[in-house]
């Protein structure tokens, strides 16, 4: 059962670049017949050196060219894998050129050449520089290759890629001549030193360059070999465009070729036989081969599938379950402002979702529409906050499988508030030929507020927010007026030189974003009684209004409502008065049988103020020359309390009251 080396191994030879690296076999073990799989790693040893494709290259660099330009480098191939392959590259110290090592997607690494500093002819015509390769391996094994310099006068504008990075995928069974990609630069100059030739990197590996081919007029990169995916599944190409002047301009990028997997391999079934020939008295049972099936392709296309059909037993799930959304007012209709999103793990038809905005509101329909299809919430018409601050809907996710599954989703749009309406003045009225005029005596002292400018902002919030400051008066520093409250205030003493006329211009400005204002006129007489006002009015001719016969009914309203509230107010205070009276009648007559307390007192009635609930009531008499009360204290009962009360008083129970007289000469027996 010993398993031997039968010949060297080379691991390079077996494998390639491939790792790891492993040979399989099989072991057929019988009575009892089993079957074994097994498989040996081939481990890789550092004994190949990196190698340079030449031993020297040579480089021609325009000295116009700036610092941070970049030059690729040819690559070292080392048939080593793991650490023992290339891991680095060196390059020798000098002042213009530093090296960055690169890592290309299979991990392999490839040095470009950095300019850190200018070149200059006429300072150096040529550089020397040593590129050393090295491999992770202990110790390291390393090649070497001299790269020569030429500095020359290049173009003045090098060839440029649209884009540094292109992406293509491609099947691998793609006949030769397919087209790839198609690469583009372009360069500024005229003439040869303006047309581009394409060409592969230096540094691009010789298996890329059998498999493609690239156009150097066109720039397009076709197929040329056999692409296989079992082989490699990407392909990084490098690619340069370079102008034809003397000194040619170079531009470099690269090419991501993703190479996609068919079904191009069968199963492959292996039989291995145990028993050959089968004898005709074998029972049933016994095994005959033994089966084992691969295949090279990956992915689905390397399965034995199993199809399982759909049934509808998953509702639509969203990812939330209601949604906030903010919206500026006087919005632009047709604007998408929620997308509603919900996904079914159901397939096919059953996984086909569709949305719907339920009719609750039959506004919402106006306002709101949802997509169908993706569900996209759009607004029809535009937004105002101050019309309305919210809307809220619900939209209903629905499959399609029979029968069909949904779910709710609720939506709230709140529509936030804009700074569109300016401050409107409510006095004085703005919109009016009537002169409103405001007193102010003579003499009066600094800080008498004479009147205030009254106003509303229909928006919310800082938009809403009115500050006042004085535009423009006939005399500055006699008035102020309140930066918030809008109140005028005299700033100094009035003297007797004032002007008797004055006219305040007081602007209002709210606190939004832009800033809106808007002005009031105030007019302010100096005056010491309101007739001379009045007569200095007179002078005015009345301005007509087709309004003034609104205004007449408007002050016979007042006029009316006012009188039928003076007399409703005196029937209840005349009513008040005759209740009060009759019951201190009614005390004054059971006075005498139940009291001996001298002089006259007050009587206050608690349950006819409706201090007290009806079936408990407390009676308080006070003396005129006495500070403390008689106090009565009675059970609940449900009549009425002015009979409740005389029926205690004529019954005088001794539980049911206390009397306390300040100026009594005794205290009343119970019997009393």
């Amino acid at each position: 059962g010993a398993l031997l080396v039968s010949e060297r191994i080379d691991r390079e030879e077996l494998c390639g670049a491939l790792s790891p690296c492993s040979l399989s076999f099989e072991i057929v073990v019988e009575n009892p017949l089993e079957l074994y799989s097994g498989a040996v790693e081939i481990q890789d040893i550092n004994d190949n050196d990196p190698v340079f494709p030449s031993s020297q290259t040579r480089l021609e660099i325009s000295e116009s060219v700036a610092a941070g330009a970049r030059f690729p480098l040819e690559s070292a191939q080392d048939p080593d894998v793991g650490i023992n392959s290339l891991q680095t590259y060196q390059l020798s110290a000098n002042p213009h050129f530093a090296l960055d090592v690169q890592t290309r997607v299979d991990g392999s690494k490839y040095a470009e050449l950095v300019l850190e500093k200018e070149l200059d002819r006429e300072e150096q015509r040529e550089l020397h520089l040593v590129l050393t390769a090295l491999d992770g391996g202990s110790p390291p094994r390393s090649a070497h290759v001299q790269i020569h310099i030429d500095v020359v006068d290049a173009n003045d504008n090098a060839p440029v890629f649209n884009q540094s990075t292109y992406k293509a995928s491609v099947r691998e069974n793609t006949p030769s001549g397919t087209l790839v990609a198609r690469i583009s630069a372009y360069d500024l100059d005229d003439g040869p030193n303006g047309d581009i030739i394409y060409s592969f990197s230096s540094h691009t590996p010789a298996k890329v360059r059998e498999l493609f081919a690239l156009d150097s007029a066109t720039g397009e990169l076709r197929v040329k070999g056999q692409l296989d995916y079992e082989e490699t599944k990407l392909y990084e190409i490098y690619l340069q465009a370079k102008d034809k002047g003397a000194v040619p301009g170079v531009a470099h990028c690269k090419v991501l070729v993703e190479v996609v997997d068919v079904n191009d391999n069968a199963p492959e079934v292996t039989v291995t036989s145990v028993y050959s020939p089968v004898p005709e008295d074998a029972a049933p049972g016994t095994v005959v081969a033994l089966l084992s099936v691969t295949d090279l392709d990956s992915h689905d296309n390397g399965l034995i599938l199993v199809q399982v059909s759909d049934v509808n037993d998953n509702a639509p799930k969203s990812s939330q379950d209601s949604y906030d959304v903010y919206v500026l007012e006087n919005n632009v209709p047709g604007i998408p402002i929620l997308n509603v999103s919900a996904t079914d793990p159901d397939l096919g038809l059953n996984a086909l979702l569709s949305y719907t905005l339920l009719q609750g509101d039959p506004t919402v329909g106006h306002i709101f529409s949802i997509n169908r299809e993706n569900g996209t919430l759009y607004l029809l018409t535009s937004l105002d906050h101050e019309d309305q601050v919210e809307f809220s809907m619900v939209v209903q996710v629905q499959d399609g499988g029979s029968p069909p599954l949904a779910t709710n989703v609720s939506v709230s749009v709140f529509v936030t508030d804009l700074n569109d309406n300016a401050p409107t003045v409510l006095y004085p009225h703005p919109n009016t030929t009537a002169t409103y005029t405001d007193v102010v005596a003579p003499g009066s002292p600094a800080g008498h507020m004479v009147t205030k400018v009254v106003a509303v902002d229909a928006d919310a919030g800082y938009n809403a927010w009115i500050s006042y400051t004085l535009l423009q008066a006939t005399d500055p520093s006699l008035f102020s007026v309140g930066l918030h409250s809008g109140e005028i205030f005299t700033a100094r003493q009035l003297r007797e030189d004032d002007a008797p006329q004055h006219t305040l211009v007081i602007l209002l400005k709210d606190h939004g974003e832009p800033v809106l204002s808007s002005s009031a006129t105030v007019s302010i007489s100096v005056a010491e009684m309101i007739k001379e006002v009045l007569t200095d009015l007179t002078d005015v001719a009345p301005a007509n209004d087709h309004r003034k016969h609104v205004t007449f009914y408007l002050i016979l309203a007042v006029i009316l409502v006012s009188a039928a509230f003076f007399i409703t107010m005196l029937s209840v205070g005349i009513f008040k008065c005759y209740k009060w009276r009759q019951s201190k009648e009614l005390f004054n007559s059971s006075r005498s049988t139940l009291y001996r307390t001298p002089g006259p007192f007050h009587h206050i009635d608690a349950v006819r103020g409706g201090l007290t609930p009806p079936n408990f009531y407390h009676q308080v008499y006070l003396t005129t020359d006495s500070r403390q009360s008689d106090l009565l204290c009675k059970k609940p009962f449900t009549s009425s309390p002015l009979g409740s009360r005389q029926s205690t008083m004529r019954n005088g129970e001794p539980g049911l009251y206390h009397q306390i007289v300040g100026t009594a000469s005794r205290v009343p027996t119970p019997a009393e």
